[in-house]
């Protein structure tokens, strides 16, 4: 009776077998070219991309939990993360790389080994495209401060630039990148055409670490980048040859909003329209050293006339924002609740709310 049984079972078991079908992997989705107002929100392990017009989603690129930001090439179709891989999750042997995903599909389609030094933390200005769209820098930390270069072209690592007591990566024109100085300067390093160091320079010292240190926290303008102190002193600044040139610094807070606390504060704190010239800001009222506390309101300034041109009020504290670079442009604000709120920029109505997990950083498409 025992071996009818096992006889039965394995005779059912064949023509059920013989009934199911191999199952073959459908075309993969793709992603259309990233319209007017779209932005991606990196996470933790993901970058999410939306489009802030509508709200919808249209697909996201897998990061790993060590990588600082997520840098789009659109003449080439493709974004770069940098990030750190372990054998065993969270410990084991480290390899770090250079992912490179494309546009169609969001997969990745390489990657670049590069040294097993990137720094982890969620900051824009830890990789940046230099400006010929050909070789890109990563920020390293040991503590020693250094920038790796990878020839996104060729697939391959060029080699690794020491920056002592210099952090960040500013692109600008001819393949240069600044970085923020610990000695209150800033660094101009210049990459030959083999993607190696070139030249270097140091700007005078504009700014006290002690007194009112500068944020870590750069923008881009439509002539250079502009830089913020913890005090709300904003500086342009600009790059000529091999001379980098610093504005007067010009202050977001009257006398009044001094005497009330205001303070800017967040993660992604900052953000400027290149066109219009718009820079805004979170702002919260605090003592100094209260730089992370997230914003209660967001303070807009046209930076040609440096006067305010309005404050939106926020329901819930935010310390990450974004605003797109369109002709009609939207202002991207997260919070700790997992809401991204969508306001146009230059009215400051609010059209919409998008659920999204929590978010490190927006990036603009």
């Amino acid at each position: 009776m025992r071996v009818a049984t096992i006889l039965t079972l394995c005779c059912t078991f064949s023509i059920a077998s013989a009934q199911i079908q191999p199952q073959t992997m459908s075309p993969p989705e793709t992603m259309p070219d990233p319209g007017e107002n779209w932005f991606m929100a990196v996470g933790r392990n993901a970058g999410y991309v939306f489009d802030a017009s509508s709200g919808d989603m249209y697909g996201l690129i897998s990061i790993s939990g060590h990588t600082p930001a997520v840098q789009p090439n659109p003449a080439r179709g493709e974004f770069y993360a940098a990030a750190s891989f372990y054998a065993r999750g969270s410990y084991g042997e480290r390899t770090d790389v250079l992912v490179i995903h494309d546009y169609e599909n969001l997969s990745p389609v390489a990657e670049v080994e590069i040294p097993k030094k990137i720094v982890a933390l969620p900051f824009r200005a830890y990789i940046g495209l230099m400006s010929g769209g050909r070789y890109v820098g990563v920020s390293n930390m040991t503590p020693a401060q250094s920038v790796s270069i990878v020839d996104v072209e060729n697939r391959s690592f060029v080699g690794e630039i020491s920056t002592p007591g210099c952090a960040l990566i500013m692109p600008v024109e001819n393949d240069g990148f600044m970085s923020l100085c610990g000695d209150g300067t800033l660094q101009l390093v210049r990459l030959g055409a083999d993607g190696t160091e070139s030249n270097r320079v140091r700007s005078t010292k504009f700014f006290d670490i002690q007194e009112d240190p500068v944020y870590d926290r750069p923008r881009e303008t439509a002539t250079g980048w502009s830089l913020l102190s913890n005090a709300g002193l904003v500086f342009d600044v600009t790059t000529n040859g091999n001379s980098v040139n610093i504005s007067d610094a010009w202050s977001i807070l009257s006398e009044e909003d001094a005497e009330e606390g205001w303070l800017p504060g967040g993660s992604q704190l900052n953000s400027v329209h290149k066109d219009l010239g718009l820079l805004y800001i979170a702002m919260h009222q605090g003592e100094q050293y209260t730089h992370h506390e997230a914003g209660t309101e967001i303070w807009v300034f046209n930076t040609t006339t440096q006067r305010r041109l309005a404050r939106i009020e926020l329901e819930i504290p935010s310390a990450t924002l974004m605003v797109t670079q369109e002709a009609e442009p939207l202002l991207i604000v997260g919070n700790d609740e997992g809401e991204v709120n969508v306001y146009d920029a230059r009215t400051f109505v609010h059209q919409r709310s998008i659920e999204a997990p929590e978010i490190a950083l927006f990036e603009d498409l």
